[in-house]
């Protein structure tokens, strides 16, 4: 199951240029539809070539994916598919969850409530001593820290709450620690029943375009994300975008007017986040989350089998009510008189080929 799940998504990936987020959901969508890997990469390449594919689909090797298992049971890291004992929960409930996690320390804090701290690289010492002293206070909370261990908030924060729980979210492999020097802090983690996860492989270095994939899993795992300090277009006011997105709490620390490290988080108190000024405003905020259930996301019904081929006429005729405007899947079907089934083999074929754009609510587009 491990090595046809990361076959199925690097194959995904090798076909066509999928943002990261529409990767993972053509991904669970292969598998939704086809039940399990293996029927999906069966299916993978002719669905490409059907959408109007340029390059085939190149599947990892039986021998490379061995390797790669060995090479992680030897790093100590544990491969989590959503719904198995320590996968983030509401992780899991992302539409471009990761369908592997490489997981190492003990998974089951990952099971515990999450709160995220995150802020500027360039802190004020103020800034530092605040995101260290909440942090502690949340942890003594019972709420583990999770955050992405750069430097200046994340690792004070990380480093306040090593003692109580805290998850380091890498944007590089495990063997990738990046700052370099925060390898220390990392091994303190591990040492002090923490965790670290990434969605990538042993040996990848993190690369610019990695860390908002990171901040996703940062803020998808998190009951609420906190940012204490961050200028204008800093990364961790994409962590509060990302976070408002998926329906998390926003929160944000003032801060002087003065100090261009506060502009974000001053501008996310005018746009409606929780103003925090100590542990207590993240805590009432977040308890009456907690007592909910969570929302999983939906599967394709297994009573519609994704065995029909569409005809040339449907293939057509879905494609030409498709353009750069977004509509709704329902439309699709209504317009085109096509069966459910049909309608979503084809939009599958088309985003296999790198021609369609998911958006939110159901929405897809034609690029």
């Amino acid at each position: 199951m491990l090595r046809l799940q990361g076959a199925a998504v690097d194959a995904i990936n090798s076909s066509v240029e999928l943002t990261e987020a529409d990767r993972l959901r053509t991904f669970r969508s292969l598998v939704n539809h086809f039940g399990t890997p293996r029927a999906a990469l069966e299916r993978l390449p002719d669905l490409a070539r059907r959408g109007g594919a340029q390059r085939s689909a190149r599947i990892c090797s039986a021998d490379e994916a061995k390797a790669e298992l060995a090479a992680s049971r030897r790093f100590g890291i544990a491969w989590l598919a959503p719904g198995e004992d320590g996968y983030p929960a509401r992780l899991a409930t992302l539409d471009d969850a990761p369908p592997l996690l490489a997981v190492r320390g003990d998974s089951a804090t990952l099971m515990r409530p999450i709160i995220a701290i995150v802020g500027s690289r360039n802190a004020s010492g103020a800034g530092l001593k605040f995101a260290g002293q909440l942090a502690r206070e949340l942890g003594e909370a019972g709420f583990i820290i999770i955050s992405g261990l750069a430097r200046g908030v994340d690792q004070a924060a990380h480093r306040a709450s090593v003692e109580s729980g805290t998850i380091a979210v890498l944007a590089g492999g495990h063997d990738c620690i990046y700052p370099p020097e925060h390898g220390d802090l990392l091994a303190s983690i591990l040492d002090h029943e923490g965790a670290a996860i990434s969605e990538m492989p042993l040996g990848h270095e993190p690369r610019a375009r990695d860390f908002p994939r990171r901040n996703r899993l940062i803020s998808g795992a998190a009951l609420g994300v906190v940012v204490v300090e961050a200028a204008h277009r800093s990364g961790s006011l994409i962590t509060a975008r990302m976070a408002a997105e998926q329906g998390r709490e926003v929160f944000a620390v003032p801060g002087s007017p003065l100090d261009p490290r506060a502009a974000g988080t001053n501008d996310l108190i005018k746009q409606g986040a929780t103003l925090v000024t100590e542990a207590a405003d993240v805590v009432n905020a977040v308890a009456p989350i907690m007592e909910r259930p969570l929302m999983h996301p939906a599967r394709e019904p297994d009573s519609e089998p994704f065995e029909s081929d569409p005809q040339g006429h449907d293939r057509d005729q879905i494609t030409g009510l498709l353009g750069p405007t977004p509509v709704t899947i329902d439309d699709l079907v209504r317009m085109s008189g096509a069966s459910p089934a049909i309608v979503r083999i084809v939009l599958l074929e088309l985003e296999l080929a790198g021609r369609l754009e998911r958006h939110g609510g159901g929405l897809v587009s034609l690029l």
